[in-house]
């Protein structure tokens, strides 16, 4: 039998405190789970929610749920796994039992146990030296240097692509690509605005380029994250200022109106902006996470008579047994640069300057290197 082993973790005691690195005990694999190695995880705005007590969550918690991994040990009953194979990890690991796991909608699961932060049996692998229970974040709590995960979670990639671009896949790749060509269907040729040039964001623009979108405006606040924008496939860059003459710059970029608006922030402002862009016939995503309880408005009117759409998008309707592998797939082939994604690696101990560093805009992922 597997003995527990010890792991070094950024542990946040409650939200709004300081994460902080700790020695945790991880259980052996139980029935259907693995225990993986971590080899990456991008610090993604989810987390920063989490930390910034925008978002309640149970506490103590390892943060972290967009990691690649390394299969170490296989439990009871596991034979889709083997040890030594390259795993992204999915932050929303499906019951397989509930309609919309039937019905293949696995992105509105509605007993996945990654919202309880435990393990499908309902414990908890993590664990402090006097005994006091740790939760992962999502079932996966992937700023860890080794995790328990259910079987679910944890999809085999192809040979060849790098740790970091394997992590992002199982979160802000799965979330901006999805969106464009699984929510929204973009079709060939249309008009695309993206509002936010994280690494969500960006991704959209990706997912827009995989589309052959006619014309893909990207608009964000920072010159630099423009220039990205531009090298993954933007037609159109906008650098936001005052509402007025942004919303004048993107319609003019997006020939008159865009047929797609991607909101890839989260703010209510810019919500409400993505949907007062539209022309009629055409469709806002919403992409971006808000804090709890932030709330958008707009005229309903002009909305209804211009036969005008909104979109929410969660998780970019993964099926991550399906869409990561494929994803990883088109990585390789060339036709979707995730690696131009990254633009910093640092170490767990750093993960509190990453998020000031996301606090005041910079960077579009950062990646933690195990």
């Amino acid at each position: 039998m597997t003995e527990p082993i010890t792991v070094r973790a950024a542990v946040l005691d409650r939200p709004g405190s300081v994460t902080r690195s700790e020695t945790l005990t991880l259980d052996a694999p139980g029935p259907g789970e693995v225990r993986v190695r971590m080899l990456a995880s991008g610090v993604c705005h989810s987390d920063l929610h989490v930390r910034d007590g925008e978002w309640e969550r149970p506490g103590p918690l390892v943060l972290g749920h967009e990691g690649a991994a390394i299969v170490e040990v296989t439990g009871p009953g596991v034979t889709t796994l083997r040890p030594g194979q390259l795993v992204a990890l999915t932050w929303y690991a499906p019951c397989r039992r509930c309609a919309a796991c039937l019905a293949g909608r696995e992105w509105l699961c509605t007993d996945s146990s990654s919202v309880r932060h435990r393990l499908p049996d309902g414990r908890t692998p993590l664990r402090r030296g006097d005994g006091t229970e740790v939760l992962p974040y999502l079932g996966i709590g992937t700023f860890a240097e080794a995790a328990t995960v259910p079987v679910e979670a944890a999809i085999p990639l192809p040979d060849g692509i790098a740790p970091d671009a394997a992590a992002l896949i199982g979160c802000c790749v799965a979330t901006g690509v999805g969106a464009v060509t699984k929510t929204a269907q973009v079709e060939a040729g249309a008009s695309v605005v993206v509002i936010g040039l994280g690494g969500v964001g960006l991704s959209c623009v990706m997912g827009a380029a995989l589309a052959r979108a006619g014309r893909i405006v990207a608009v964000d606040r920072v010159a630099a994250k423009l220039e990205r924008a531009r090298d993954l496939g933007a037609t159109h860059a906008v650098l936001a200022g005052d509402r007025a003459t942004t919303d004048a710059a993107v319609r003019a970029a997006s020939g008159g109106g865009p047929d797609y608006v991607f909101e890839a922030i989260g703010r209510p402002e810019t919500i409400e902006q993505a949907i007062d862009l539209l022309p009629p016939g055409g469709t806002a995503v919403l992409v971006g996470l808000t804090p709890f309880g932030a709330r958008a408005s707009f005229e309903v009117f002009p909305f209804v008579d211009g036969s005008r759409r909104i979109l929410g998008s969660n998780y970019g309707f993964a099926v991550a047994s399906v869409d990561f592998p494929q994803y990883a797939a088109l990585h390789l082939e060339g036709r979707l640069p995730i690696d131009r994604l990254v633009d910093r690696r640092i170490g767990l101990d750093e993960l509190e300057d990453a998020f000031a560093a996301m606090r005041r805009g910079e960077h579009v992922r950062q990646v933690i290197v195990f």
